[in-house]
């Protein structure tokens, strides 16, 4: 059997980092839109979508927001658009899918529990901030609970299922995989399903190569041949567990959102720098890296022509 192609993922700009961090981190709709095509174009076949207020590159969940970048990205691309249903840690569910309610996407990011999800170590590394929202932010995520109760789960799965979207289910810990086996068992999901692999948030599962064979191990065991996977490595993991997901037959994700990085302690320019680095990385060993349209058919997606943007 010919072995799948990979698939990658990126991440534009999220909701952890901030534009004081990093001057590539995209938050106007123009700059979204810019890079999210040219990672596109440099081989990532899924753009994972948040928005930013314009104003302050802070974290909105406004659909005006998104649609203000969607159809350029749709008119420029033929990429599979994923947007979030995280968003803000500080919001309802029903907020939080608002925009993929609207937009009805291919694809969007469901996480599978509630957790711990903080980063407020990174607030001792600046001194002075680009906006004055930044450094509370980022402070006070260490009183962040990311909200994912069964409860939230089985609303966004019932609310969402007329538009056909498939979700990208991020797992940030083993307990995780056992919540998505239970939602399959009540139907609240359907095969072929996809994992995210979530490695080194602080809150979750650490980045070690052994964490990553031992949830794929779990995953195996629970889901059998029902599912496809990925991996995301947080910050200066990026790279190298992506590349071993991709030796291990899974797919990988990269993007400004997981890591502000090119190599260690060097930013990256832009999104695109990142996927077209993986995506040598995936080449040079032997593997290939799959199209929009593969991509759409490895993850029974169901077209790009069926989205409301």
């Amino acid at each position: 059997m010919a072995r799948q192609k990979t698939i990658i993922t990126c991440a534009i700009t999220g909701a952890i980092h901030t534009p004081t961090m990093s001057s590539a981190l995209p938050y106007t709709a123009e700059d979204i839109a810019a890079q999210a095509t040219a990672a596109a174009q440099a081989g990532a076949s899924v753009l994972h979508l948040h928005a930013r207020n314009p104003e302050d590159g802070s974290v909105s969940l406004n659909p005006d927001h998104f649609a203000a970048f969607l159809p350029k990205i749709k008119e420029s691309t033929d990429a599979v658009i994923n947007i979030s249903t995280g968003g803000s840690l500080k919001t309802s569910i029903e907020e939080r899918i608002a925009p993929v309610l609207k937009f009805s996407p291919e694809m969007c990011s469901l996480n599978m529990g509630s957790m711990n999800f903080s980063f407020h170590p990174l607030a001792k590394r600046y001194d002075t901030w680009n906006f004055d929202w930044e450094k509370e932010y980022v402070q006070n995520s260490d009183t962040y609970i990311f909200r994912n109760t069964f409860n939230d789960i089985e609303k966004v799965a019932r609310t969402l299922e007329p538009h056909q979207i498939k979700f990208e289910h991020e797992c940030y810990d083993v307990g995780h995989l056992y919540n998505l086996r239970f939602c399959m068992d009540i139907g609240l999901f359907k095969a072929p399903i996809f994992i995210q692999f979530i490695f080194g948030i602080l809150g979750g599962i650490g980045p070690e190569v052994e964490n990553l064979i031992f949830m794929k191990q779990t995953a195996d065991r629970l889901f059998g041949d029902d599912y496809r996977w990925s991996v995301l490595g947080a910050g200066g993991v990026q790279m190298s567990l992506a590349t071993t997901a991709s030796q291990m037959g899974g797919n990988v994700r990269v993007g400004l959102e997981d890591s502000l990085l090119i190599s260690r302690g060097k930013l990256a320019a832009n999104n695109a720098q990142q996927v077209t680095k993986i995506k040598r990385i995936i080449e040079d060993l032997g593997c290939e890296v799959a199209t929009p349209d593969e991509a759409r058919e490895i993850l029974a997606l169901k077209g790009g022509d069926k989205v409301q943007f």
